[in-house]
């Protein structure tokens, strides 16, 4: 499985914003939680999603990141 057959990007769910296909909870508040550092199991108890869920949002991000360019600006 893909993270392509857990996250949907829908204009009329959450304005958009990339979620887990099915609910209405953004990949956004998935990776807050765990910079926050809470752990898969807290996240997926609080939100009420699955491990699987957990990793996709976190394959989506990487992949949305891997084409990210960033430029140094002159100090």
């Amino acid at each position: 499985m893909t993270w392509q057959d857990r996250i949907s990007v829908d204009p009329k769910i959450m304005g958009g914003k990339p979620v887990i296909r099915g609910t209405r909870v953004p990949v956004q508040t998935i990776i807050a939680f765990l910079a926050g550092g809470d752990d898969v199991a807290v996240v997926c108890d609080e939100l009420d999603i699955s491990e699987d869920d957990v990793r996709a949002a976190l394959a989506y991000a990487a992949n949305v990141l891997q084409d990210e360019r960033v430029y140094a600006l002159p100090a």
